[in-house]
């Protein structure tokens, strides 16, 4: 199984895809898509649009995971973040994918048992579980791969729920 994780940015949006296996996780491929902050705001969201239609037809994605926005005191930041998440969702969607969004708070919860854990414990975390020789860089790449592992494991543990007859 291959899962997409995204974390939306404007100016840097990482992206992560993790395969799970019987012999565990592995980092498949991560990376930042960036977007030139001199240039207008739709030529951005296009190139993001494009980059992230390449990366899903480039690999078999099973599912995909974007982090939720987090409303930003700095408003500017915020919009250009939403946009990016709505760009995000309408390609994986176009692609046919299932998109789930997880709350940052979730995702540290899932990796570290804490949802208040800071950046470098995630990404400790994220290291370790994928065997992985340093911690991705940069941080955007980083998250990316956390959404993936909280959406496997968050995905691990539904099936196990539908299967023993438990439903939402």
């Amino acid at each position: 199984m291959f899962v997409l994780g995204i974390d939306p940015g404007l100016t840097r949006t990482g992206y992560g895809i993790v395969e799970k296996s019987r012999g565990g996780l592995k980092a498949v491929a991560v990376g930042v898509i960036h977007t030139d902050k001199d240039t207008r705001i739709a030529e951005r969201l296009l190139e993001l649009h494009q980059d992230l239609a390449a990366i899903v037809s480039e690999y078999p994605i099973d599912s995909a995971a974007i982090e939720q926005v987090f409303v930003n005191q700095n408003r500017m930041t915020a919009t250009g973040v939403v946009r990016a998440s709505g760009v995000a969702l309408l390609a994986l969607a176009q692609a046919g994918l299932h998109v789930v969004e997880y709350t940052p708070s979730a995702i540290k919860m899932a990796l570290t048992g804490f949802g208040a854990a800071d950046k470098d414990q995630v990404q400790r975390v994220v290291q370790m579980r994928l065997g992985l020789e340093s911690v991705p860089r940069p941080a955007d790449a980083a998250d990316a791969l956390a959404v993936a592992i909280c959406h496997i494991q968050a995905s691990g543990l539904q099936h196990r729920l539908e299967k023993s007859g438990v439903t939402r």
